[in-house]
């Protein structure tokens, strides 16, 4: 039998990737997001080239009853998850903190943070209940640095770190093992969202380098999930060559 991995915030950039990824290396998936007609077509799409199950979840993290609804209605085979992976997740907004606006900090809070508890709240008891599993959160540099104008974006990222080194003591001794994996500059997405929706402007971000792309993640989450049972990794940095810290990098142009 296949092992079964949940994954968030799947229809695009790093979830994807990993959705894809984990399915080419023989895991069902159970595949998450807000976008049904993407999620549809990833369901279909992995089922024809990688011959494993596939089950899309139409959800949205922050809305908590509507996950409680979609997991407490899975059907018992898929109940079985041996993998979390808390992908979901979002930057809104690069300003100070006194310009900042409310709704993005409502967004990043929700999503960022309460979207990652309430599933975890949801799948881990399954998991303790079997006595194992795994719980992968993609975490960010912004979890270990403060960069200029990161302010509620990095402070959410801080609290999904900390949360982590919590998450791992309460399930150790249900023989979970709990891994943070905290990127830094990866072109997908994540910039246009962050500046809601302007591409021009996000493209910049990326120009004059190489950053990571989505499959550098999700090669480093298989790697993770693969590791023999009594290895734990518990936290990985994972930036660009030319990236020697949050706001430091190498841009040639």
């Amino acid at each position: 039998m296949n092992k079964i991995a949940f994954i968030t915030g799947a229809t695009a950039g790093i979830g994807k990737a990993i959705a894809n990824k984990l399915s080419e290396n023989n895991f069902d998936v159970i595949i998450t997001g807000r976008r049904g007609n993407i999620l549809d077509a990833l369901e279909k799409e992995i089922k024809q080239k990688y011959g494993v199950r596939a089950l899309s979840l139409i959800l949205d993290v922050r809305d908590r009853e509507a996950c409680k609804t979609a997991i407490n209605k899975l059907p018992e085979e898929w109940k079985n998850i041996d993998l979390l992976v808390n992908n979901a997740g979002l930057a809104a907004g690069l300003n100070t903190i006194q310009e900042g606006e409310f709704e993005h900090w409502d967004r990043m809070i929700d999503t960022n943070i309460k979207g990652l508890l309430n599933i975890t709240r949801l799948i881990s008891p399954l998991m303790i209940a079997k006595n194992q599993g795994q719980i992968i959160n993609i975490g960010s540099i912004a979890g270990k640095e403060v960069y200029p104008n990161g302010n509620v974006y990095c402070g959410t990222k801080h609290a999904v770190d900390a949360i982590t080194k919590g998450m791992r003591i309460d399930m150790v001794q249900h023989n979970i093992r709990v891994t943070s994996i905290d990127p830094g500059m990866v072109e997908t997405e994540f910039s246009i969202v962050r500046f809601d929706g302007d591409k021009a402007k996000a493209k910049q971000v990326y120009e004059g380098f190489t950053p990571l792309f989505a499959d550098d993640i999700a090669d480093t989450v298989l790697f993770v999930a693969t590791r023999p049972a009594h290895v734990n990794i518990n936290d990985i940095i994972i930036m660009p060559t030319a990236q020697a810290s949050a706001v430091i990098v190498n841009k040639k142009s």
